[in-house]
């Protein structure tokens, strides 16, 4: 049972990701990231990481995935064609080759010895909130921060270029020229 239930999640996983990227129309597309997200929270659950599997669904599906849904309403552009913005078109299959032979290394390299395995033993409160907690607070503070000011610049700067290829005017400058009109 649980390597039917790990094929699937690893399925819809895989296949969210694909979405991600294939589908052009950019609220479908972060409803397949969502897909994605729910499909790695089932993974981490087979892998006994039930704070992991819990805060995937809360912090990501629940809240970033909401927050990127309203940015991608607020934004629109589902009608508009996908400019390529001056990138080569040889640079998506070049890219795609060359994903495609780092992961042959890391299958090749690994040899896929402990697919049939029970796989190595986990410490008695693997995955507990006290553990994760220091280690995001002590050692990966850095990258922990640094992700969530990504986030953040990256939600606002959506908005403020949704608000400028609309034509939208700051609040100022539409008081102001209202103001000068009535003199």
């Amino acid at each position: 049972m649980v390597q039917i239930l790990f094929f699937i999640a690893a399925i819809g996983a895989v296949g969210g990701a694909v979405a991600v990227v294939l589908l052009r129309n950019p609220f479908f597309s972060v409803l397949a990231l969502v897909v994605h997200m729910m499909s790695l929270s089932v993974l981490f659950l087979l892998l006994h990481a039930e704070f992991l599997a819990a805060a995937q669904l809360i912090v990501y599906v629940g809240a970033v995935m909401v927050l990127y849904l309203f940015v991608v309403s607020y934004v629109g552009g589902a009608d508009e064609p996908i400019d390529d913005a001056g990138v080569p078109r040889f640079l998506a299959p070049v890219l795609g080759v060359s994903l495609l032979f780092v992961f042959s290394l890391a299958v090749g390299g690994s040899g896929l010895k402990l697919l049939g395995t029970r796989g190595g033993d986990l410490a008695e409160g693997f995955g507990a909130p006290a553990d994760i907690g220091e280690l995001l607070l002590t050692r990966f503070l850095l990258p922990f921060e640094i992700a969530s000011y990504l986030l953040t610049v990256a939600a606002v700067g959506a908005v403020l270029l949704a608000r400028r290829r609309r034509g939208l005017e700051p609040l100022d400058e539409a008081a102001g020229s209202r103001g000068e009109g009535a003199r």
